[in-house]
């Protein structure tokens, strides 16, 4: 008897939407354990909170909640891929890294998707992963790095924001096809953006420019996970490809 009270447990898809459920209100990912393959699907919404608490109206998205999950996902020996899904307006710069980097990192196939928006330190959250796509509609904003509250009028700040920006600089070129002179054009553009410096890349342009490998949605992201996986690769798949 309780063998089949366990086979039915087992069976019981109400337990795997419950599961499915509590995972998106803590952590607003979700495990897909009832497709073709076992995806970890991670969303990065709102602005990447670092070091110091967003005030509660802000739409956040925790590192010290998204670090613990890539390296569970990389361990389990259930999830067979990732799917980045990215609507950000930016955010800490160091926290960003270093999910950027856990993620580049991965031997498990990884793929982004840019919907809405992946602007500021999004940008190499969207390059991190093996295979990377754009909505149509989506754009992307490349600029300089800011910094909030008091800041010394000193030489050493201007090195270290050199040093800030070309850690973002070196990130992007090694893991996209944009190269560094490009790049830097981009986030050093002076004639776009209403005071301010930097570009704002539409879907196609992100693509043309060599930022992004893709332009696609939901359907191609998968499809081109689903590739990745079946064939095993650990580089660029000749299967994904553009909507």
């Amino acid at each position: 008897m309780a063998n089949e009270e366990k086979k039915k447990e087992g069976n019981d898809p109400s337990i795997d939407e419950e599961e499915l459920r509590d995972q998106l209100l803590e952590s607003g990912s979700v495990t897909l354990r009832r497709a073709k393959h076992v995806i970890h699907c991670l969303c990065v919404i709102g602005q990447i909170e670092g070091h110091y608490i967003l005030p509660p109206q802000n739409k956040t998205t925790k590192y010290e909640h998204v670090i613990p999950q890539l390296v569970a996902i990389e361990q389990d020996p259930q999830i067979e891929g990732l799917l980045i899904i990215l609507n950000t307006v930016g955010g800490d710069v160091e926290a960003g890294l270093a999910i950027a980097e856990l993620i580049s990192g991965m031997k498990k196939p990884a793929v982004s998707l840019v919907l809405g928006g992946g602007h500021s330190i999004g940008v190499p959250l969207a390059c991190s992963a093996r295979q990377s796509f754009i909505a149509p509609s989506a754009t992307m904003t490349i600029h300089p790095v800011r910094m909030n509250g008091l800041v010394l009028g000193v030489p050493q700040t201007l090195s270290y924001f050199d040093k800030m920006q070309e850690r973002i600089v070196r990130f992007v070129t090694e893991n996209s096809g944009i190269d560094s002179d490009r790049f830097r054009q981009l986030m050093m553009n002076t004639g776009e953006l209403v005071m301010d410096m930097g570009t704002v890349l539409d879907g196609e342009s992100a693509v043309d420019c060599g930022l992004i490998d893709h332009l696609g949605g939901l359907n191609e992201a998968i499809d081109c996970l689903y590739a990745m996986i079946e064939e095993g690769e650990d580089h660029a798949d000749p299967q994904c490809h553009d909507a």
